[in-house]
Parts: C-alpha cells; structure tokens; sequence
C-alpha cells in the first residue's frame, strides 16, 4: 500500500484503493459518480441533471480579505463549471477561527454575496460558527449546485478520439497570481514597479468560470465541448494527465502551442519551479469535436481570453505524448507540485515585505467575475 502524502490530494493509487470500492448505496440515477481527476457528481432527478461539486472554503488572510473571498467563490465555481451546467444554488459551511472578528467576516461576507449575486448564484442554506482549532485557510467547506438538461452536461466519457484539446491561459496562473499578490515589492524590485502592477492583476485571473461558460455555449457534446478540467494541483501536467486517464484515451500534446500569460514566466523562474507542473486554477482544459475548435477558441478570444488548441486525443495504447522542440516524450503525472515548496520558502524568507504588501491587497478593483 502506498503512503498518504504529506500534504495535498492523495494519489489515484489510493483513492482507488480506499476510496472508490466504499462509495455508500447504489443508485440507478447517478449519472457521473466519483473519479479521480473530475470535478463534479451529476444525478438524475426528474427530467434534470443535477451536479454537484464539494470543496473548502479556502480563505487567506494575507490576500486581503476582498481578495481571499472572491478567490474562495471562484475556486468552488470552477470547480462546478466543467461539467458544463450553469450554478445555481450554493450551500456553505463556515467553520471560522476565534480570532476573526466582525469587521473580517463583513468584509468575507459581503464579497461571498456579491460573487455569487455576479454569478446568479443563490445561497440557499449553510453553518456560521467560531470554534477553537480551526485555522486558515481551510475555514469550512461548501457544495455548489447546478441544473441543466440531460443532454447539457460534459463529462470525460463523453470525449473520444480525434477531440482536439484547448488550454485557455496557460501555465501557473494561481502559482504566478499568488506570487504577486504577496510579494509585490520584491517582484517590483527583481522587474520593476510597472511589470509588479501586471502581475498583481493575474491573481484575478484564477478563474475558470467565464472560459467554460463561454466554451458550452458553443455547443456540447457532438456540436461541442465534450469535457473539462481546471488545472490545479501539478498544474497544465496535471490536468492533462488526468483528463486522458478519465476518458480513458491518450493524447498527444505541443508544448510550443501552449499558450502562456505576460509575466507568469518571469514569476516562475524567480521563484525556481517549474510552470508547466505548477498550480494553475484559472487554466481550463478543455476537450472538444475537432469542427467545433477554432470556434470555441474564437469565443474565448472575444472574451479577452487567449486560448489555443494544443493537441488531441488519441487511442489509449499510445499514452500521453508531448512534442516538445520537436522530440517526442512520454507525460507523467509531476505527482509533487513544486509551488508550495517555494511559496513557503519565500515566505519564510521575505515575511517582512508580505506583512508590508498587505493594503495593496485590499484593493477593490480588478476582480472579473
């Protein structure tokens, strides 16, 4: 038996052995049940296909509380968006530490209602207490609900071979977005204020909401998107890894067509990890019928989301290819994301200039639901 990670999720290995076989009653109207690498569980009620998805609720103080709750939303959203149904209803526990205060909470709160009033999000029921050893960032945990017709939802079974794949944003956003929201004044050293004031802005990229809103209606399934994933832990790697092992496909990847965003580069190399296996949140990874591509990439583009298509999916026997300089490769899962190593040696590096940075971080203009 393999080992629990110290930290983050558990491995497909483990899941498969712990988790999956122990999946409580069966039922005949679940649609998409648990599987390593999707997002959401769809079931049948009515004439509706019902998703859900469950996450923390992940709040960092030394964001600035505006910034922390709108990430918090959009880190549950985006999880619920790739199985192409649009939320509707949000129900969220909030297990809050001691030393939270009234003013804190009003200020999380408030933003918590106005992106999901953005979202057309109803917040329908939920838990609000203060308890001793609970800490941030994990302050609770929330479902969010969405509603569709059965023939609407995506879902990694639904891809199949000759789909073309599209990345939206590219590598390392999230790793890139905290990076300069937390330290600004280092980076504004290393590159200059103006190249600083860029960065901070792709903390409000982390967002997958509006790619896969905008990419379904397009069309789904045979006139469309066939599935997606948002790129989180180990990154643009990760995401593809797991996509291809959901749908049971391989795949065939070039790098050189992946698009990446000003400054995230830069912000990568500073730090030392590696982008391409860094946390993306933000970064959608998208299947979708090779006539209905260009298409999509051309809707994301009028959004103001750059996007391409960066490969397609192939017979299962032939794995995950990357095409990088023209040498072909064999694509493992990176298993260990290199941001979280880094962040946290740059904090214990450069605490002084993050407790400094943090009015910047307050600021309330920017964010794009």
């Amino acid at each position: 038996m393999n080992e629990l990670p110290e930290i983050g999720k558990i491995s497909p290995e483990i899941f498969n052995e712990l988790i999956y076989p122990r999946l409580g009653a069966k039922s005949q109207v679940v649609l998409v049940g648990p599987q390593h690498g999707v997002d959401v569980g769809i079931v049948e009620i009515g004439d509706k296909a019902v998703a859900l998805t469950t996450d923390p609720v992940f709040i960092v103080p030394e964001y600035g509380w505006e910034r922390a709750a709108w990430f918090a939303v959009h880190i549950l959203v985006s999880d619920a968006v790739t199985c192409g149904l649009k939320p509707k209803f949000l129900s969220i526990d909030l297990n809050l530490p001691i030393e939270m205060t009234k003013e804190q909470l009003e200020i999380m709160w408030n933003t918590i209602h106005r992106e999901c009033k953005k979202l057309g999000i109803s917040i329908i029921c939920g838990h609000t207490a203060r308890y001793e050893n609970c800490h941030y960032p994990m302050v609770g945990g929330a479902t969010v609900i969405s509603i569709g017709e059965k023939d609407e939802y995506v879902t990694p079974k639904l891809a199949r071979v000759g789909d073309k794949i599209i990345i939206t944003k590219g590598p390392a956003i999230e790793a890139a977005g905290i990076f300069a929201a937390m330290f600004p004044e280092l980076i504004g050293e290393q590159f200059g204020f103006e190249f600083s004031q860029r960065a901070q802005q792709i903390f409000y990229k982390m967002s997958v909401v509006e790619d896969a809103l905008t990419a379904v209606n397009v069309g789904v399934r045979e006139e469309g998107v066939s599935a997606m994933h948002d790129a989180t832990e180990c990154g643009v790697w990760g995401g593809l890894y797991e996509l291809s092992q959901a749908a049971g496909l391989g795949m065939r990847i070039e790098k050189e067509r992946i698009v990446i965003e000003d400054c995230v580069e830069d912000i990568c190399n500073f730090f030392g990890i590696e982008p391409y296996a860094s946390i993306s949140e933000g970064t959608l990874i998208i299947a979708c019928r090779g006539h209905k591509a260009q298409e999509i990439v051309a809707a994301l583009s009028r959004k103001g989301i750059t996007a391409s298509i960066v490969g397609e999916l192939m017979n299962p026997e032939h794995g995950i290819i990357l095409v990088e300089k023209g040498k072909e490769r064999r694509l493992e899962h990176p298993i260990v994301d290199p941001f979280w190593q880094a962040f946290y040696r740059a904090l214990k590096q450069h605490s002084s200039r993050t407790l400094l940075s943090r009015p910047c971080l307050d600021s309330r203009t920017g964010g794009r639901s």
